[in-house]
């Protein structure tokens, strides 16, 4: 048995620790019914559940499952929507996301694959510094594919659009 503010009480029958909790004006939670003796607790059943689902957030919170993001880009994407698409990439893999670039082909753009492959390869050579390269670049039919994930031992960075909204809502 468990008061309160943690101390001990001994061991005592499930009708005196219930008389004990009513006179303080709380409730008896089982804590650990599978030890012997059970294990119970005098307090406040809705702050214990509090503190429970308290728990079990943060643990949530802190083993988040990276995600898979997709970039598409053409073998005609012209030179700043490729830097866009690059500094997403870039971006991504520092949030410990992993990235499948992919290069669409469509119609005669199939007669020339060395062209997105080009291009597929330009990409690989320039995040070189921020990602590995998880599978090589293939053609899944008429789509270039390449997947990427962030570098091994590199911290994941914090999202700066969440530091900045969160800022905002505390004001």
């Amino acid at each position: 048995m468990i008061d309160e503010d943690g101390g001990q009480l001994g061991v005592m029958q499930p009708f005196e620790a219930m008389k004990l909790a009513r006179e303080r004006g709380l409730d008896l939670v089982e804590i650990s019914p599978t030890a012997d003796p059970p294990v119970c607790k005098i307090t406040d059943y809705g702050k214990y559940l509090y503190q429970l689902n308290k728990k079990a957030h943060e643990q949530r919170k802190s083993s988040r499952a990276s995600q898979l993001k997709e970039v598409k880009f053409r073998p005609a994407t012209a030179e700043h929507d490729y830097q866009v698409r690059k500094n997403q990439i870039i971006r991504f893999l520092g949030e410990g996301h992993k990235v499948r670039a992919m290069i669409f082909h469509r119609g005669r753009e199939m007669a020339h694959q060395e062209v997105g492959r080009a291009k597929m390869n330009r990409l690989l050579m320039e995040i070189g510094d921020h990602g590995q390269i998880e599978t090589m670049p293939r053609m899944e039919g008429n789509v270039l594919v390449a997947l990427l994930a962030p570098k091994k031992g590199v911290p994941v960075a914090k999202p700066a659009g969440q530091t900045a909204s969160s800022a905002q809502q505390s004001q």
